[in-house]
């Protein structure tokens, strides 16, 4: 599995096993362990999506040392805030059943409609800053900001995010997100990679993946890949789990980067990060 070196010199898999709406319990346990098996050794959860415990479950099944396996986590809206965010991190801890994360994220940069989200960002990463100091928090980084919203945290942030986790694929190529990061160190994390579901239907792609006897998905996930983007991946169908690994055996050339540069006029599958209003 290839990495990526985030700022603080840790090793970041370049392949991801994201956990979004899978349930807790059985179903993200067993998915959890399947994904372990094929080879996965990156795992990403948040406060939000309930399933924190069966992941800890999981992970404790699995054998597998924990220090061979880089997890994430985020804090949620409703829990930013310096004190809150603390409480909301010894909640996760609890529940994964880890001493640490390797990386804790910012889930989203705004709160609601009434707050100001700028200085509430800026006390949870205070907070993010406190908990890295301590070595519970192995790195600390963003979900969702965009070059904007990195402006307004910067200047008073004594540590850099290590990580801007956004949504990315060829609909949504987030080019000035990327060209910021990349500026200012940060290494950018795809979610979505598949536009929900919208890749399949889209006649380019399917070109493309014909070409190189690969699926739609293994043809995205490459192109994401090329660009020094590390993406997380969704599935919990066992086959399509492992096809999701096996992108490394071929290249895309000039004229497939071409044809996926046209597709970004099929835009965003999510929320707009200025729009978030949970």
């Amino acid at each position: 599995m290839k990495s990526n070196h985030l700022s603080n010199g840790a090793l970041l898999p370049s392949i991801g096993f994201g956990t979004w709406q899978i349930p807790d319990g059985v179903p993200v346990k067993d998915a959890i362990l399947e994904a372990l098996r094929l080879g996965y050794r990156h795992i990403d959860t948040a406060q939000i999506y309930g399933n924190e415990q069966g992941i800890g479950d999981a992970l404790k099944e699995s054998g597998i040392p924990r220090e061979e396996i880089f997890l994430t986590t985020k804090v949620w809206n409703r829990s930013q805030g310096y004190s809150s965010t603390l409480n909301a991190f010894e909640e996760s801890l609890a529940k994964l059943q880890t001493s640490y994360v390797d990386l804790y994220l910012i889930h989203w940069p705004v709160v609601n409609l009434h707050e100001d989200y700028a200085k509430m960002n800026r006390e949870t990463w205070r907070a993010m800053e406190e908990l890295h100091r301590q070595g519970r928090a192995r790195a600390i980084g963003v979900s969702n900001f965009l070059p904007h919203h990195l402006e307004r945290l910067l200047p008073h942030a004594n540590i850099v995010p290590m990580v801007d986790q956004i949504e990315f694929h060829p609909g949504n190529p987030a080019k000035d997100v990327l060209d910021y990061c990349h500026q200012k160190g940060i290494v950018v994390e795809a979610y979505s990679p598949m536009m929900k579901g919208r890749v399949f239907d889209i006649p380019e792609l399917q070109k493309i993946a014909k070409k190189h006897g690969k699926t739609i998905p293994q043809i995205v996930l490459r192109w994401i890949l090329d660009q020094d983007v590390v993406v997380l991946t969704k599935s919990v169908t066992p086959q399509r789990m492992k096809e999701n690994l096996e992108v490394f055996d071929f290249e895309l050339d000039a004229s497939d980067k071409a044809l996926i540069a046209t597709l970004e006029t099929y835009g965003r599958s999510g929320t707009h990060p200025d729009q978030a209003r949970f």
